[in-house]
């Protein structure tokens, strides 16, 4: 028996992808990530834009045209959203929410509306199985911030996170080259009074590189920076959540901090990771950002010289405070999105000219038209010639594609 278990959405539902596959592998079936006939699908869908919600709902039009007898799964936060819109043309779908995802395999014999209620404690899942050369592993969910054009909350529930020594073991039982702590909101971790640089300290004695997922302000803390210089080896990339650079915006969003503190906590990390990467997600044309309000921004993103941005389209979620604010018009939010991208190319570029000659470690991942594919430690896509398997040292060269190429060199 093949299946298919295919994500869309956020580095948690890869990760919870991971731990499905793993489930089906261990009942047997030949399982893949990409979308090929099969007798079993089960598609992880994301809410959260508009445009994320409707990708989800045309996965089943996808999956009839490839095999239209298969036993078909959706699962996740656009099902938690509105389990009937994947019940509706057929209603041998079995869908299920964000809750019990452990118990999901259980169901298999089943089908319709399977949608559970909000959990208070983290639910554990099985071992993950990576389809690639890192591996993501979840170690909180929920998200108690609210902020004002965010419906995930409503969807995932309150912030709960996972036992430290669960995390522990599960990596130990995987030994990945790399490991990607993630979460629905990372920073929010707290199992029973210890934080995540709690979580850190534990994770010390293991043999892998450790990557984060997207923080928040307020985690970044000279304690927090210290402890993760202290692990076995570290990826210096923060992806640090700004969404936007004017504190009249800020505010309006409910986001949890000011302009001003954002740049000395860039300061911050650059002080104990002099080449980190700093990412970021910014929204374009929130409905109370006015022209001032986003040039601003755009003011910020210079300040700070990120790595990469991430723009995002504002996109009105009903059930959300935003949603009851006058949107923007289309053209308007359009416009401010083109000037996001064209200075995240501004951005990528200019980082990537300033690691030229640099020594890095590339995690290498794909072997794609004669060249292998994979990240740097501060998350440059780097691209060697020929095969290459594992953790490589190289030199960093010229701008290539959407990275840069690269040189092994003698480890």
């Amino acid at each position: 028996m093949k299946a298919v278990v295919f994500t869309l959405g956020c580095k948690v539902n890869e990760c919870e992808s991971d731990a499905l596959a793993s489930g089906l592998k261990e009942r047997g079936y030949e399982v893949t990530d990409a979308l090929v006939p099969a007798d079993l699908y089960i598609v992880n869908t994301c809410a959260v834009t508009k445009e994320a919600e409707k990708k989800s709902r045309q996965m089943q039009a996808r999956i009839k045209r490839l095999n239209p007898d298969a036993k078909v799964i959706f699962t996740g936060c656009a099902c938690q959203k509105d389990a009937a819109a994947f019940t509706r043309k057929n209603p041998n779908n079995l869908v299920t929410g964000v809750f019990n995802k452990n118990a999901v395999l259980d169901l298999l014999d089943k089908s319709g509306d399977n949608v559970s209620d909000e959990k208070k404690e983290y639910e554990e899942l099985p071992t993950v199985t990576s389809f690639k050369s890192r591996a993501f592993v979840k170690v909180e969910d929920g998200c108690d911030y609210f902020c004002t054009y965010c419906i995930i909350p409503y969807l995932r529930g309150r912030a709960r996170s996972r036992n430290p020594e669960s995390v522990a073991i599960e990596i130990e039982k995987i030994k990945p080259l790399e490991t990607v702590i993630t979460g629905i909101n990372l920073s929010a971790y707290n199992y029973n009074g210890e934080g995540l640089t709690g979580l850190i300290k534990r994770l010390k004695p293991l043999r892998t590189r450790i990557r984060l997922s997207s923080l928040e302000v307020g985690v970044i803390t000279e304690e927090f920076l210290e402890e993760l210089k202290g692990l076995y080896d570290f990826a210096p990339h923060f992806h640090l959540s700004l969404q936007s650079g004017s504190n009249a915006t800020l505010k309006k969003m409910n986001r949890r901090y000011t302009a001003e503190e954002f740049l000395v906590k860039v300061d911050l990390i650059r002080k104990h990771f002099e080449n980190a990467g700093i990412t970021t997600d910014i929204i374009a044309g929130f409905p109370t950002e006015t022209e001032e309000n986003f040039e601003e921004t755009v003011d910020l993103v210079k300040k700070v010289g990120f790595s990469d941005i991430h723009p995002f389209t504002f996109s009105s979620r009903e059930g959300t405070v935003a949603y009851k604010m006058q949107d923007l018009p289309l053209a308007v939010k359009k416009e401010r999105t083109d000037r996001l991208l064209k200075l995240k190319a501004e951005c990528k570029a200019r980082f990537t000219e300033s690691q030229k000659g640099k020594k890095e470690e590339l995690l290498c991942e794909y072997y794609k038209d004669g060249y292998t594919e994979g990240y740097s430690k501060n998350y440059i896509r780097l691209y060697v010639k020929g095969r290459a398997e594992g953790i490589k040292k190289v030199v960093i060269g010229e701008p290539f594609r959407d990275g840069a190429i690269a040189e092994i060199i003698d480890n």
